[in-house]
């Protein structure tokens, strides 16, 4: 915000007080907006385009576009960027975080001492992560760098997707199930939004088996929330690692009361140095557009 408050005449719409106060700014400062800097966690609704008459260019800090209206945008001619490649590697470190920790128990097992327990008996076995099968759930940027993190734990990889992706030696799975079944862990990481609303459904956690482990590190849109919990409660599924909800910050509860399922807070880009090379490519986006007309980082 400093950066961005230094080059330009800048208007923090969530620094005030409510929904009434940021409509009735746009309302009368709209016209004069060219450029909009928001977040994949925070978006742009149409509605709000709509009021933008002169809007240029969206600098959005994050790689999910779910939020942001980027057809309706295009069709204005309105530029819109983003942050990839510069959080491949965190994010991709915590979805082997989250895969290691309840796979091998690790945040139960730090429960479990603490409470004082050890000294009753000891802590239960838990799960092999070397060799096993690794199944993708898109194969992206981040999906890609996943799966080379698996090659160091000599994991047998394979994808979903909705067509083959060129110049990968992994095999494609098109039936999203059937990658389910021949898993031991399934890692979600595409896209979020309409097409892909719960693609991961009590069908394919059914598929995943008693002893198949899910990890979430897209969108929580992309789960079935309901039928996680469920497939959790009943051990249908081994256990899961989320970092995204359907309804964040907001957490069922029932997840609380769960050993075999690890809860991070949307936290997969969130290290120092990643947010700060997202800060700056949303600054270099900004820069470049209105130096050359066009975006490092376009969606």
């Amino acid at each position: 915000m400093q950066q961005l408050a230094a080059q330009y005449e800048l208007q923090d719409l969530l620094a005030l007080p409510d929904e009434v106060a940021r409509n009735n700014w746009l309302a009368q400062h709209g016209g004069r907006v060219d450029a909009v800097v928001t977040s994949a966690a925070v978006g742009l609704s149409e509605a709000t385009l709509h009021v933008l008459p002169h809007l240029r260019v969206i600098s959005s800090f994050g790689v999910g576009l779910d939020k942001l209206p980027v057809a309706a945008a295009k069709a204005r001619g309105v530029a819109v960027g983003y942050t990839p490649d510069v959080l491949n590697d965190c994010v991709a470190d915590l979805a082997f975080a989250l895969l290691l920790d309840v796979a091998r128990s690790v945040s139960a097992a730090d429960r479990f001492v603490r409470r004082g327990d050890w000294p009753c008996g000891p802590f239960g076995l838990t799960r092999k992560v070397s060799g096993a099968r690794l199944g993708l759930v898109g194969l992206g940027r981040i999906g890609r760098t996943i799966a080379r993190r698996a090659s160091g734990f000599d994991m047998d990889i394979r994808y979903h997707s909705r067509r083959p992706v060129a110049d990968v030696a992994w095999p494609h799975a098109p039936v999203l199930t059937e990658l389910a079944r021949w898993a031991d862990y399934l890692v979600v990481i595409t896209a979020g939004g309409p097409e892909t609303r719960h693609l991961v459904n009590a069908e394919v956690l059914d598929a995943l088996g008693a002893d198949g482990f899910l990890i979430n590190v897209a969108r929580g849109s992309v789960v079935d929330e309901a039928a996680l919990l469920a497939a959790l409660q009943q051990r249908r599924i081994a256990g899961a690692g989320l970092d995204v909800y359907e309804h964040e910050p907001n957490v069922p509860e029932a997840f609380f009361a769960l050993d075999n399922v690890v809860l991070a807070p949307h936290m997969a880009s969130g290290t120092r140095e990643t947010r700060q090379a997202m800060a700056d490519r949303v600054a270099e986006n900004l820069a470049a557009f209105y130096a050359t007309g066009t975006l490092i980082s376009a969606a």
